[in-house]
C-alpha cells in the first residue's frame, strides 16, 4: 500500500451507494502534511511535462491542486461552479454534472487565466463518472491550451470515468484507485499499481 492508501484505509469511512467519507483528512478537514506529500507525488509524476499551470473545480479540487501548483512553481486556476459578481469579461463555461451532489453545475473559468500558450495539468480529488474532468478538459480545449495530464487523489475503479478518460487519450494518474467497497464491513479494496 501506498501512503494514500494507508491512509484511506485507517481513516477513510465506506457509506451506502458507493461513497467513501475521506472528509476527515482530504476534503473537508485537511491534513496539511499529506496534502503536501500528494503535491510532491503530483509533482513526481509529472515531472517530465512541461505544466504552466494547474486547472481544477471548486471546491475540493483547491487545496489539492494549491500543493501540487507550489511544486511545480506555476500558479493554480480554479473552475467556479457559479458566476459571481465579481468574474469580469469573457469567460469559458461546461456544463458538469456532479456524482456527489446529484446535480448539473455550469463551470467558468475566465478567459484572461487560460490560453493557447498554457501547458495544464488537471487536479482532482474523486473521480467517479469523469463529468468533472471531461468539463475541465472541455474548458481547456476552448482556451486551445494543451491539457499535458491528469491527477487524480482517488479513484473509484468500479465506475466509468476512468476508463472514459483514458479511452479519450489523456494521461491519467490516480494516486489510489478502489476497486470495491463494502458498506457492511468497511472494507475497502485497491488495485495493484
Amino acid at each position: 500500500m501506498n501512503f494514500l492508501e494507508q491512509r484511506i484505509a485507517k481513516d477513510g469511512i465506506v457509506k451506502p451507494g458507493n461513497v467513501l467519507k475521506v472528509d476527515s483528512f482530504l476534503n473537508h478537514q485537511m491534513d496539511i502534511a499529506l496534502m503536501e506529500e500528494i503535491g510532491r507525488e503530483f509533482h513526481r509524476r509529472f515531472a517530465d511535462k512541461p505544466i504552466t499551470k494547474v486547472l481544477t473545480i471548486e471546491a475540493s479540487g483547491i487545496g489539492i491542486a494549491c500543493f501540487a501548483a507550489k511544486e511545480f512553481g506555476v500558479p493554480m486556476v480554479f473552475a467556479k461552479k457559479s458566476k459571481s459578481i465579481n468574474i469580469e469579461g469573457e469567460m469559458y463555461i461546461a456544463e458538469v454534472e456532479s456524482f456527489t451532489h446529484k446535480n448539473k453545475n455550469q463551470i467558468i473559468v475566465s478567459k484572461k487565466f487560460l490560453s493557447s500558450e498554457d501547458h495544464l495539468l488537471i487536479i482532482d480529488d474523486f473521480l467517479a463518472n469523469g463529468c468533472a474532468l471531461q468539463g475541465l478538459i472541455s474548458i481547456a480545449e476552448a482556451a486551445g491550451a494543451t491539457v499535458e495530464g491528469l491527477g487524480i487523489v482517488i479513484e473509484k475503479g468500479f465506475q466509468i470515468g476512468g476508463k472514459v478518460i483514458r479511452n479519450l487519450g489523456y494521461r491519467l494518474e490516480s494516486l489510489a484507485i478502489v476497486d470495491a467497497m463494502d458498506p457492511d464491513t468497511g472494507t475497502i479494496t485497491f488495485r495493484e499499481q
